[in-house]
This record gives C-alpha cells, structure tokens and sequence, in this order.
C-alpha cells in the first residue's frame, strides 16, 4: 500500500463485526493506523464482538470508537478530528429474513447511517471511500454467474433493497463532489470469528447439539460460499486503486457496474458456487458427528442460487480466491471447536 496515506489513519467501521474484524486485523499486521468504530449492538451476542475487539486492543496501532452511525454530531466530529484518507464502511444491520421483522433498524443504519458516512468523507478529504454492499441485491436476477454489469433493480428483501440505495447514495456522491467510492458486493462470507446467525454456525450449532439441520428450498441452495481471507484479500487490493471514473461509460447504453463518475462496484466472491447439502457434509466430516436433515419450503427474500462473476476484480487487482470449501470449512471449525469449547 501506497500513496503517501501510510501513516495516516484507516477508518474501519464495523470493526467488531465479523468481516470488519478480519479487515482490521490485516491492516494493523500491516503497520497501518486502524480507527475502528462499532455501536456493538445486540442484534447477535455482543461479547462475541467484544472477544474480537480484544484481538484488536493487542496492536498499539489501534483505536477503538463505540459510535452509531446514526449519531450524525458525533460521526461528523470523528471525520472532522482524523480526516481519514480512506474509509472502509463494513458496518451494516445485516440479516435478510430480519429485515422482514424489523425494516425500521435498516432505514436507520443501513440509509441514515450511511448518509452521515458519506458526508463526512465529502467534508474531510476522503481520498477512497470503500463499502460494503451484498450479493442479495441480485434479487429477481436468475441469470448466473452474477455480474455487476447485469441490471439489479428488483430487490426481494429490504435488507437487499438498502444495499442497492447505498451503492445509489455513493453514485451520487462520486458525480457531485468527485469522491472515488468503491462498492463491494460480497458472497457468502465465512470463515473463524463467524456470525452465529448466517448458514454455517447455524448448521454447526446444530450438529453439535443433536438437532435437525434445516436446510430450504428442500435442500435445493447453492451459495458462492467465500472465505474471509479471500475477502480481506480483495479489500486490500483495492485500497489504493481508488476508482477514476471509465471515459468509455455513456448515458446512451449505461453499464451499471461503472460510471464517468469515479464509482466502480465489484463482486466478491469465491466464483464457484457450493450445495448446501455438501457443506453439511464437510462440517459433518469435521466435526466427527452425523446430522439428522429437516427439508423445508424456501424461505420470503431468499434466492435459490448464487455464483459470483469476479472478472473484473481478477482483472484490475489480479484477485483470485485462493481457500477451497474444504480447507475454509476445516478452518472455520477448528475456530469453532476452540471458541465453544467443542
């Protein structure tokens, strides 16, 4: 990493959330100055981001803010006070089927929240904004492999639906205020510090405990199943190659992938989709136990299906997943096992 930004602070936001751990981690490994900002909500354990923040707290190169996005005073003070050269927005309220419960906590966080993100890299000389958006805003799309140059105007989930308004909200900071803003569309993340609430600690919970493994859409899922390295990888990459715009966009035939603006969106992912039903069998094989499989009809907002298109991220950046299903889902238990005493 580059451009005369190294000893100036990196914003991580999310930084106790699972992939924003990881981010953090990799760059304080690094030598970079990390600014690390959570609200540590309780929408899963909070001491599982508190195990992670203790990680963090171990490199002298760290700083730890508990803020919510949504306190709009109070992120405007943190930009004006480090006027960070880069940004890396990874907090979200994340959660398909929650967003079906609770759509306001997704307004707040994942609208409002990011708003304030944006404006404060618009007021302080923000050289890359990074951002987290989702595979989910693929919605309706069936046709596979995704590629960000493919439409996504048909969200089937609010979760989704706010994923497409931030990319939107970067777009139009990019073209008004020339902020270089990158949008990152991950898939299927996983791998050691996991959620408990996504698909894998789900089905390895219930394996140690004796429970039926759920699995929807009768067992008939696929998932471009992507291990967090990979992604941290892919981040990394990307940080000093802030976008300039593509002189070759026209309003005529617009890509959506791109713009004249300087505001490119990415997919990340591991580009080979898994079945759900061999994952039970990997963790099944792993953690030495046997699993009783409950099918069920597919669940509202879910897809049955998703494969990443990572051209145009091998091509810019050279990026490549390198972590089989089979060593990531080795490592991801060995992780599991320590942290839960399995």
């Amino acid at each position: 990493m580059n451009g005369g930004v190294a000893d100036q602070p990196i914003l991580v936001t999310g930084a106790a959330g699972f992939i924003g751990f990881h981010v953090a981690e990799r760059l304080l490994e690094a030598g970079r100055y990390v600014v690390g900002l959570d609200n540590l909500n309780s929408y899963y354990t909070p001491a599982l981001k508190q195990a992670r923040l203790d990680i963090l707290d171990q490199h002298s190169g760290f700083s730890f803010e508990k803020l919510d996005l949504v306190d709009r005073a109070a992120v405007a003070q943190l930009f004006a006070r480090y006027r960070f050269p880069v940004v890396i927005h990874l907090a979200a309220q994340a959660g398909v089927r929650y967003s079906l419960q609770n759509p306001q906590a997704y307004v707040d966080a994942n609208l409002a929240g990011f708003l304030n993100v944006l404006e404060g890299c618009r007021s302080n000389g923000c050289r890359h904004l990074l951002f987290a958006s989702s595979s989910s805003v693929y919605g309706a799309n069936t046709r596979l492999p995704f590629s960000v140059h493919d439409n996504v105007d048909h969200p089937i989930s609010l979760y989704a639906a706010s994923k497409k308004a931030n990319e939107l909200m970067a777009h139009s900071y990019s073209h008004l205020y020339r902020l270089p803003s990158t949008g990152l569309r991950f898939f299927t993340v996983y791998g050691p510090w996991y959620r408990p609430d996504m698909a894998m600690s789900i089905f390895a919970k219930a394996i140690v405990e004796g429970h039926p493994v759920k699995l929807f859409n009768r067992g008939q899922m696929r998932r471009d199943f992507t291990y967090v390295d990979d992604v941290t990888e892919a981040i990394v990459r990307l940080i000093d190659r802030a976008p300039q715009g593509n002189p070759e966009w026209s309003g005529m035939a617009p890509d959506p992938g791109s713009s004249a603006a300087p505001w490119r969106i990415y997919n990340v992912g591991n580009n080979r989709p898994e079945d759900l039903t061999r994952v039970v069998a990997l963790l099944e094989q792993e953690l030495g136990r046997t699993a009783e499989r409950q099918l069920l009809p597919m669940q509202p907002g879910d897809v049955p299906a998703t494969y990443a298109d990572i051209d145009d991220l091998a091509r810019e950046v050279d990026f490549r997943p390198a972590t089989s299903i089979e060593d990531g889902i080795r490592q991801f238990v060995a992780w599991y096992r320590i942290y839960h005493g399995v």
